[in-house]
């Protein structure tokens, strides 16, 4: 037990080195109770700096329009790729069953989309089953992450022995998964444990975590939609948009108008 926690507390402290994992790589790989991908992690699909989609071609809410420039991610789309996304889970534990954990607030919308993909895989494949739990993790205030991780209610010891895959909506600096994975390998034994996201941020305050798979990679720049809010607007909007300068005063917390 001693070795394992030696072990463990090794893994911990590679996690807080920024630079630890490259582009091909996550970093709990080095884990010996958590076997990883048995393949290379496959790219996300990248969204370049100018790609999107004009207000005057997609439909998005009138309380909203004002207070985003374009669509980044129209839902459609968002959907094929959830589709794609849980073939790849799929085929990474087959007949094997997973345990899917939701990171409320914002994952829930890719959260229930990506249970919605594989419940269509299961129909044709019997051997595909999956559970499901909740966590609430929080390390956004306003427009930007907080570098503090608060970490809700949750009994870890219920994925002991489980094949667990965390749902986050969006990896901008990766300080939320490098402050919970630890927090869960501390308390708990998962036979894997690896981490689904919609989105991984392309930013200069990366720690350079690498989730296990992404849906896009997406440039800079503060998203809303699709459950993933700011100051808890947008987050019924079922496009991911890129929010302006008129959308950041208008639902600015009452602090920042102070």
């Amino acid at each position: 037990l001693s070795a394992l926690r030696a072990v463990r507390a090794m893994a911990s402290e590679e996690h807080s080195n920024a630079g630890a994992a490259d582009a091909g790589t996550t970093e709990l790989e080095a884990l010996p109770l958590a076997r990883r991908r048995r393949r290379k992690r496959i790219d996300p699909m990248m969204v370049e700096e100018d790609f999107g989609f004009s207000l005057a071609h997609v439909a998005v809410p009138p309380q909203y329009e004002p207070f985003v420039d374009y669509v980044m991610l129209p839902a459609g789309l968002i959907r094929d790729r959830l589709d794609r996304l849980a073939r790849d889970i799929q085929a990474e534990h087959p007949g094997e069953l997973l345990h899917l954990v939701c990171l409320l607030k914002g994952g829930n919308a890719f959260f229930n989309g990506l249970q919605a993909a594989l419940r269509a895989i299961a129909l044709v494949d019997g051997n595909l089953r999956f559970t499901m739990d909740f966590l609430r993790a929080k390390s956004y205030a306003g427009t930007s992450t907080t570098g503090n991780v608060t970490i809700g209610n949750f009994d870890p010891e219920s994925l002991n022995g489980r094949h667990v895959v965390l749902c986050e909506d969006i990896v901008d600096s990766g300080l939320t998964m490098r402050s919970l994975i630890p927090h869960i390998l501390e308390r708990a034994e998962p036979k894997t444990l690896e981490v689904a996201c919609l989105l991984e941020k392309r930013s200069e305050r990366s720690t350079g975590f690498k989730a296990d798979y992404v849906g896009f990679s997406i440039p800079d720049k503060f998203v809303v939609g699709y459950c993933l809010d700011y100051n808890e607007a947008f987050r019924d909007m079922e496009h991911i948009c890129v929010i302006n300068e008129a959308g950041i005063a208008q639902f600015a917390a009452s602090d920042d108008k102070s």
